[in-house]
């Protein structure tokens, strides 16, 4: 696949394909968005939002939550207001999650399948990291979503005038629902 993918890159470079994606560094809707990496987001969401290339910041990780205040989402949330001009920052989650319910133990059990040594795991918890907690999923999307809101809106390096919403994307159709 990777063949593939870099040969058409060869060609669109040549045909200066990029050219209709021009844009700079900042978000012209001052706009962040932390959502989840499923691949049925990746056209639907700014579709449905109306947004284009250079319209906002997009931050995607598994599940579109934030689990620990001074994890990779929200240093990038940082950079995007302090760096990069954002004002408002939308958190979406969405319908039929794949981190919804996932459970650490039939991760760690899928890891030990493909090849992964026992001591590794091992070694991680020696580590400090609590794979049990750092692998497990969620049971319930809204909660998750309004969590990560909350986290966003309280956290003591964001500021007070940056708002931060919640919502959850239908998966199908790209409807918002508004988490209250």
């Amino acid at each position: 696949m990777i063949k593939e993918i870099l040969e058409y890159n060869r060609q669109f470079v040549e045909r200066k394909s990029y050219e209709q994606f021009a844009t700079d560094k900042y978000p012209n809707k001052r706009l962040a968005i932390v959502t989840c990496m499923d691949t049925r987001l990746i056209q639907l969401l700014p579709a449905a939002l109306g947004l284009k290339n250079g319209d906002f910041k997009i931050i995607k990780n598994a599940g579109g939550t934030i689990t620990n205040p001074f994890d990779s989402t929200v240093r990038s949330l940082l950079v995007a207001i302090y760096e990069l001009g954002v004002n408002e920052v939308m958190i979406i989650g969405h319908t039929g999650c794949g981190v919804q319910g996932m459970d650490s133990a039939e991760m760690q059990h899928l890891m030990k399948e493909r090849g992964i040594p026992d001591e590794n795991i091992t070694l991680m918890k020696h580590c400090g990291i609590d794979l049990d907690s750092w692998l497990h999923g969620f049971d319930d999307t809204e909660a998750a979503v309004a969590e990560t809101v909350d986290l966003v809106r309280n956290h003591p390096l964001i500021p007070k005038d940056v708002s931060v919403k919640g919502y959850i994307m239908d998966s199908v159709t790209g409807e918002l629902t508004p988490i209250k």
